[in-house]
């Protein structure tokens, strides 16, 4: 009988979490995975799993028919949207719920319109625990797709204090763009909170155990948020084989899946400065060069890493730490605020702060000050300049200069930390070296270079030289 609302196509522990999510919330659903021990997983849990992509189709209700991927990125989305293309009919609607690239869902979108089936793509935050419990989620899609799935996707998302963390960001790559930035943002803070780990271990002298505790500490107040919360939790745990702390039992060696760097690729094509993004992507790289790092570890030829220099105190590093994850967010929101304008999407900054507050990876309390500026209206250095984070970032900047100048006095990697430092000091200052520059270029290669007394190109005057 044709009577499923939805159906799910891949029946990993995303697809399954969503499927048994939305069958929780009331809509009919049926599944489908190559894999029979999948299915008979998902037939154990209640769920009406069929053996094949005709028997999804032919299971769904139509007017229109909704089948939502959970496939992973790349090809795998390509295939599977080569086959359901020739079981549906127009008018309906495909889902992706992977990290796809946001070219990717562009392009994909226009090939299914060519059979008139709608294609929407998703973002989807909040890992296996979010997408069975209510996860973060940004809809991109053609404005009559999105009012059909809406239904759906504000019922299975998660709930800030009455109001579904679900909503549209615009047509075509939109939702994969917002969730791609989202990303970035989490790369930026993991890196920030890692190096304030290596900071209270080197240079304040303390073990997992008492790092745990501060952490615990900071998670009462303005920086209370998920990431900051599980970073107590797994700095306080134990290995049971070794009876050591875990983050020491753990190869020291971090794991991506591209989504960081799509985003600092973004930047670049954006011409948006958010190197605190960039630094992040580029210490996963540097974490898996090991053997570079253990030929240079305590080489002779390096200069002896740790040793003199202030400590500064732990309540500077909390400020650095505050300070630093409101730079985080201010970069992804200007790279956001250049995209909404570069494409035309009308996703608005203080929505998109707003369904981060609950089910995402990066919810924090930040991101109620944050909707605050956005409401404000950004400026042209955006979160740095506008109430009230403007007056947070000020307030905290000593203590992440602090930090910074301890950090590197002890010999600590922090990629992260420095960068938003560079960061902040080059919108405080009226010069960044950049006339330089530009009298460099134009002796190489005569490409002019503005005066600042009169309008015009102008050349070096390279008589006499």
């Amino acid at each position: 009988m044709s009577s499923a609302d939805i159906g799910i196509l891949g029946l990993g522990v995303m697809g399954h979490n969503l499927a048994l999510n939305l069958a929780g919330h009331g809509f009919s659903v049926v599944a489908f995975d190559p894999d029979e021990h999948a299915r008979e997983r998902a037939r154990g849990d209640g769920l009406n799993a069929v053996a094949s992509m005709a028997g999804l189709a032919g299971a769904l209700r139509t007017g229109p028919r909704t089948v939502l991927l959970s496939v992973p990125a790349g090809e795998a989305v390509d295939a599977a949207l080569g086959e359901l293309s020739e079981l549906l009919e127009a008018g309906d609607i495909v889902i992706d719920s992977g990290n796809s690239h946001f070219r990717d869902t562009e392009r994909r979108t226009r090939d299914l319109a060519r059979k008139d089936i709608r294609f929407a793509g998703i973002g989807v935050s909040g890992g296996a625990h979010g997408a069975l419990h209510g996860p973060s989620i940004m809809a991109g899609a053609e404005a009559s797709a999105f009012d059909h799935i809406a239904p759906m996707l504000n019922a299975i998302a998660a709930d800030f204090k009455g109001e579904p963390c679900c909503a549209w960001m615009g047509p075509g790559g939109a939702g994969h763009y917002v969730k791609m930035v989202h990303n970035g943002i989490e790369y930026a803070i993991m890196q920030l909170i890692a190096e304030t780990w290596l900071v209270l271990r080197d240079v304040h002298g303390l073990d997992p155990k008492a790092a745990a505790r501060v952490f615990a500490d900071w998670n009462k107040g303005h920086l209370a948020s998920y990431l900051v919360e599980i970073t107590a939790e797994v700095l306080a745990m134990t290995d049971r084989a070794s009876d050591r702390p875990v983050v020491e039992i753990i190869a020291d060696v971090a794991g991506h899946k591209g989504t960081g760097r799509w985003t600092s690729m973004a930047t670049i094509e954006a011409g948006v400065a958010a190197p605190t993004i960039i630094a992040a992507v580029n210490a996963r790289a540097l974490s898996s060069a090991t053997q570079a790092r253990l030929a240079m570890n305590g080489s002779d030829r390096i200069v002896a890493a740790h040793g003199g220099g202030s400590g500064g105190d732990i309540d500077d590093l909390g400020k650095a730490l505050l300070c630093a994850q409101v730079c985080a967010y201010a970069q992804g929101f200007m790279l956001l605020d250049s995209a909404r304008r570069d494409h035309g999407w009308p996703f608005e900054l203080e929505r998109v702060a707003a369904i981060w507050r609950a089910g995402c990876i990066i919810r924090a309390w930040l991101l109620e000050p944050v909707m605050a500026t956005a409401r404000n209206g950004l400026g042209p250095a955006g979160l740095l300049a506008t109430e009230p984070t403007r007056s947070m970032i000020a307030e905290a900047l000593p203590g992440l200069r602090a930090t910074v100048l301890a950090g590197i006095a002890h010999g600590v990697p922090m990629p992260a930390f420095t960068s938003v430092m560079s960061w902040v000091d080059g919108f405080r200052s009226a010069n960044v070296g950049a006339s330089l520059i530009q009298a460099q270029r134009d002796r190489f290669g005569s490409h002019g270079f503005e005066r600042i007394d009169r309008p015009g190109q102008h050349h070096l005057d390279l008589k006499g030289c």
